[in-house]
């Protein structure tokens, strides 16, 4: 077994990525190339307002509401973003919001995303936790869990 040292000595490092995705095979720019984070949370951002305008119309909203007044309607804006991505991943190859900023989500290697990934994305993007952590391609875990890649239309 190698210890201190040679272990070090042993064990290479991965090779340095130049830009995000190039372990992928994916672009530097353009399309096909790797969604960018002020890209990703302006579609995040667009794709919650629109689900809370929605939940706000049908399903009503009150957000100073107390909990135990408020009931159900209090997830509302979280339970339609949701359904958008759910139903919006496998259609359109987007929700409404990637769309607009001119991103699609695709498997890593290409191709349609079938209908069970978008629900193991569309849950773990909404615990937030596994978006927010990115390997050194800007794929989140919400992402590799499922196996997809965003990318540049």
């Amino acid at each position: 077994m190698l210890q201190g040292r040679r272990y070090a000595e042993g064990v290479t490092a991965p090779r340095d990525n130049s830009f995000p995705g190039e372990r992928l095979g994916m672009p530097e720019s353009g399309s096909g190339s790797i969604a960018r984070p002020g890209r990703r949370i302006a579609a995040l951002v667009i794709d919650y307002f629109a689900a809370t305008l929605i939940a706000t119309a049908f399903l009503g909203y009150d957000q100073f509401a107390l909990p135990s007044q408020a009931g159900l309607t209090m997830f509302a804006p979280m339970t339609v973003f949701a359904v958008l991505n759910v139903l919006f991943l496998p259609t359109i190859g987007g929700s409404p919001g990637h769309r607009i900023m001119g991103l699609r989500i695709q498997l890593l290697h290409g191709g349609w995303v079938g209908l069970w990934r978008p629900i193991v994305r569309t849950l773990l993007l909404i615990v937030v936790i596994p978006a927010v952590v990115w390997d050194a391609d800007q794929r989140g875990l919400h992402d590799k869990a499922a196996g997809t890649v965003l990318v540049r239309a």
